[in-house]
This record gives structure tokens, sequence and C-alpha cells, in this order.
């Protein structure tokens, strides 16, 4: 079917129908959101190679070197992370899938990097600098970490919902990355230059540009999400996910050719701000449109009796969040955590009834189910003596 917007979320068929509100549920069936199986086997390999990426740091730059390394790339890592749970708070990932983006940028894309680092080196000896940082660095290291958000895509379809949960599983894999990269440059700077060297590193690369790697790999989580909004096989989207990593690679050479043949500094004033700028616009454009979709759906439920008007609207927007959950801290006992669960639950559950109205997930009926007997246990105890 034609979309008329990349942020559009139209649906081609019914739902089930929505019985009309009884009673409140008593019990809560079933808990969140879980992570594929499949990623669960992937970690487990994922920590063999971070045995391997450990004593390579420590054998090749040191420990003293590494533990300083670490300690610097974790400033970045904490600021890109706080960032992105920011973009991701209004429906949050589930915390398996999150901790394998992050793990598979830090771990596995850093792996694949080197190994064919050291085959090409091998084959044909030292490649020129220009090819190295131009060509060969974002190709194969975008690549390795768009893997990583097609494997979400295949093995954890439930919750890639659209193009926001996209961009957030590509950041994070950047941010995963980014930090053990930022560790070998801050390293190598500490053992070549002292503390001078390694101060310019980190103002170049935790200051200017700790969301470089975030921003390239995001635009590939980006098509990827797009994919998913429109319900597409493996096949398809992996042509999504092709183009979406061709502009993450013209990104990345674009930087890295900036502070190789050009004026860094004067390029990044003038394409890379105004880039991170539209970057920022696009993440605002797609929050709005989950807000008009939660609006939408749960609506169809208060059509039904089981929310208030007033409820929906607290629901659809930050301002009703933040709203919500001031009146909860002044119930008795301080009712935050339960208000939280209610947005939570509620928030899901419109994303359950888009999956269903797409038709793309077949378990998606029995979701909303067990999503809105969790929402209304949570909406009852709110209201609880």
């Amino acid at each position: 079917m034609a979309y008329s917007s990349p942020f559009s979320q139209q649906h081609p068929g019914e739902g089930a129908p929505i019985a009309p509100v009884v009673a409140p549920p008593s019990q809560v069936p079933v808990g969140p959101r879980r992570a594929g199986g499949a990623l669960i086997w992937i970690g487990g390999a994922l920590a063999l190679v971070l045995i391997a990426l450990i004593a390579y740091f420590v054998n090749f730059l040191g420990p003293v070197a590494s533990v300083v390394g670490m300690v610097l790339a974790l400033v970045p890592l904490a600021v890109v992370w706080f960032v992105v749970r920011l973009i991701d708070r209004w429906e949050p990932e589930p915390r398996g899938i999150v901790i394998f983006a992050v793990a598979w940028g830090a771990v596995a894309s850093v792996a694949i990097a080197l190994g064919v680092d050291l085959v090409l080196t091998l084959a044909v000896g030292p490649l020129p600098d220009f090819f190295s940082a131009v060509i060969q660095a974002p190709v194969v290291e975008e690549v390795a970490k768009g893997l990583g958000v097609f494997l979400i895509y295949l093995a954890a379809r439930r919750a890639f919902d659209g193009p926001v949960d996209g961009i957030v599983y590509g950041a994070l894999v950047g941010a995963g990355f980014a930090f053990t990269e930022n560790i070998q440059y801050f390293a190598i700077s500490l053992i070549e230059g002292g503390v001078a060297q390694t101060s310019a590193t980190f103002f170049l690369r935790a200051i200017l540009s700790p969301f470089a790697h975030v921003m390239f790999t995001a635009l590939t989580g980006f098509a990827f999400g797009l994919a998913a909004r429109r319900s597409l096989p493996a096949g398809k989207a992996l042509g999504y996910g092709v183009v979406g990593l061709l502009g993450a690679i013209f990104l990345h050479a674009l930087w890295n050719g900036s502070a190789l043949l050009a004026d860094f500094f004067g390029l990044y004033a003038t394409v890379q701000v105004p880039l991170f700028g539209l970057f920022i616009l696009g993440v605002v454009l797609l929050r709005r449109e989950e807000s008009r979709l939660t609006r939408v759906r749960l609506g169809e439920y208060a059509a039904a009796g089981w929310f208030t008007a007033q409820e929906v609207d607290m629901l659809a927007t930050g301002a009703g969040r933040r709203a919500a959950l001031r009146w909860a801290r002044t119930l008795n006992g301080d009712r935050t955590p339960v208000m939280r669960r209610f947005i939570a639950d509620a928030t899901a559950l419109a994303a359950a009834r888009q999956r269903s109205l797409s038709g793309r997930d077949p378990q998606a009926v029995a979701a909303e189910r067990e999503l809105l007997g969790r929402a209304t246990a949570a909406r009852s105890s709110l209201f609880a003596p």
C-alpha cells in the first residue's frame, strides 16, 4: 500500500474487536516483553569475543593505558546513553535487547573490523591512510554495526515497531562501537603523547563528536524501522537496510575525510552540526507521530469504555504524563511507580494494537489482552484507598 510520508503509520486491515468494559481484571497474566532467544545465544558468543578483545588491549596497549582509556571512554558513553534513553522513554525497549545492542557494537562490530583489517594487512600489506580511513573503515564498520541491527530485526520483531525503535537500536550499537574504539584512541594517545595529547583526543572525540557513530548507525536503524512499520519480511527489509547502510557509509566517509583531507573544524561547523540538527529534528517528528499513534489506538479502547478521554490525553503527551506523575506522588504512599507502570503498559498496548492492525504479529491480539489486563490492574491500584 502507499504511504504518504516516511512517518505515516497506516494499517491495511482490521484488528480484533475490542470488548466493552465489564469489570477490570483482578490479576495480571504476563510479564514484560523479552528479547528473542537467538539474541541470548549470540550474547553468549559475544562474551567469549569480549575476553579476546580484553586480551588484545592488555597485550598491545598495556593494562594501565587500557584502564585509563576505558575510564575516559565511559564519559561520552554515559552522555550518549542518557540521550538515547531519553528518546526511548516513550515506549522503552526491552532491557535485554538494549544490552545486546550495546554489546554487539562494543564487541562484535569491533572484532569484525579488527579481523578484516588483519586479513587485509596480511594479504596486501599496510594500506594507504586514505583508503583505510575513507573507504575501508566506513564500509567495514558500518556493515558490522548494521548486521547487529538486522539481527535484532530478525530475532525480536515484537520489540521492533518502527523508525524510533530502529534509531534507538542503531544508536545503541553505534554507542557501543564508539566506546571500544575510544578506549583504543585514548590509550594510544596516552602512550604516544602523554596527558596533552590525550586531552586533545578527548576533546575531539568525547566533546565535539560523541554522537558521530551514533548518528551513522541510527540511519541504518531508521531504514530497518521503516521496514518494520511496513511489516516487511526479512528479505525486503534487508533492501531497506542496505539503503540506510549506504547513507551511513557516506556520512562516515565524509566525517573521516574531513579529518584527513580538509579543514576539519570548518566542515564540522558547516556540515556536521547542521546534519546533527536535522537528525534531532527527525527524531522529534517521529516522537510526535508516536504520540499521535498512542492517542488514536488508545482512543479505540476509550470508545469501548476501558479508558476515559482525559486519560487518553494524559497518556498521549509528555506534559500529560509529567502531570500524572506529579499527581501520583500526592497519593497515599506515593504511587509514582504504579503510575509509571500504567503509562508503560498503556503505551505498549497502543503499540500492540497497531501490530494487530498491521497483521505482522500473529500474537498481537493475545498481547493486547495481556497488556490491557496489566494497564487496568495498575489503574485500579492508583484509585485504591
